[in-house]
């Protein structure tokens, strides 16, 4: 049986930028966000580290 995985929005401070991204590790997925691991990714250029919201997908 597959791991369930999640779908998750996020935004920046400001609430005028919106990603959409899909992990099966949220709580660590978060982290790379937030610590900007990726330098050149798109929530690293746009400062895009804040939960909207997160839905648990089960397949």
């Amino acid at each position: 049986m597959a791991k369930p995985g999640y779908v998750y929005i996020l935004t920046n401070q400001s609430n005028t930028v919106l990603y959409v991204g899909v992990t099966r590790n949220l709580a660590q997925r978060l982290h790379q966000h937030r610590t900007s691991v990726f330098k050149n990714a798109f929530t690293s250029r746009y400062h895009v580290n804040k939960l909207v919201r997160e839905r648990r997908k089960l397949s």
